[in-house]
């Protein structure tokens, strides 16, 4: 009868073997197996030490074998098969109509760097291009006294933002909009959180399957990955309050990024990822560098 822990190595060396691609909550075959694995029996998803020597049944191996079968022949992310997803230790329920959540916003919000730029004056809060709604959820929680809405062009991905709204009994202060980019939202919004599609197109060609399996309308950005950054920047300023700030996410597209906006005065904030892959904006630096008035 196998173990736990021998279960979770020889799923490891299949997903290595079949070269399946990381990145969607975890960053190695050992840690993907052992999501996979505790998932299939029911195991508690943070306490591998605790169960890593109990028997498993015959039957369930089994089971546990063919989840990792499917893992490698469907090349889906490990969150579509189980539905779930983690940020900051909060669950949120995902499927194949929404992108895997994984943003890099939500350490800051955890960890308290964005604070400096908030207040008592921070009451509205837009978590644009939202997703299955965890960045929305989690600033809802996170800043008790805010209302947040959440945007996204995508129907689809708002029914899941939907389900995890009301997982996490927000429905009085979490209102979800369709809109393409900033159109339906009017704020004025005090913070504004967006992980919007920036991947250049030829990353884009270059994506393995995992990446290929979530929505393309949540990825790709157009030749250098900046067409909806131009028009949220274009339309950020007249939806924010005088003291309001932007937080972006533009994943490894700084080069890209700056090319675009050499004047724009950024702040990059500091995540487990870099330096490069968050920033901050102000409406005040938005306004003079894009020349909105």
């Amino acid at each position: 009868m196998s173990t736990v822990i021998e279960l979770i190595e020889s799923g490891a060396k299949r997903l290595e073997e079949a070269g399946v691609a990381f990145g969607h909550g975890t960053a190695n075959a050992f840690d993907e197996a052992a999501w996979l694995v505790l998932w299939r029996l029911k195991l508690p998803l943070d306490d591998l030490d605790g169960v890593a020597d109990r028997p498993v049944s015959p039957a369930d191996a089994g089971k546990v074998a063919a989840l990792i079968d499917e893992r490698i022949s469907t090349r889906k992310p490990a969150a579509y098969l189980t539905k779930e997803a983690w940020l900051q230790g909060v669950p949120f329920y995902v499927d194949e109509r929404a992108i895997v959540p994984r943003s890099f916003i939500a350490e800051l919000i955890a960890d308290g760097t964005i604070d400096y730029w908030l207040g008592e004056h921070t009451q509205r809060v837009l978590d644009l291009c939202t997703g299955n709604g965890s960045l929305a959820v989690l600033a809802a929680l996170t800043y008790p006294e805010v209302t947040v809405d959440a945007g996204d062009l995508s129907v689809q991905a708002l029914e899941v933002a939907a389900i995890n709204v009301t997982r996490h009994e927000l429905d009085s202060r979490v209102r979800l909009v369709e809109s393409d980019g900033l159109k339906n939202l009017p704020g004025p919004y005090d913070l504004m959180l967006c992980n919007p599609p920036y991947v250049n197109s030829a990353s884009m060609a270059a994506l393995p399957a995992e990446y290929r399996a979530e929505p393309e309308l949540a990825l790709a950005g157009g030749t250098d990955g900046m067409d909806f950054v131009r028009q949220l920047f274009a339309d950020a300023p007249s939806r924010m309050s005088e003291r309001a700030v932007l937080v972006l996410e533009i994943g490894n597209e700084r080069e890209y990024f700056e090319a675009a906006f050499p004047q724009l005065e950024v702040f990059w904030l500091e995540t487990s990822a870099g330096e490069d892959q968050v920033l901050l904006v102000t409406r005040d630096a938005l306004v003079a560098g894009a020349g909105v008035r």
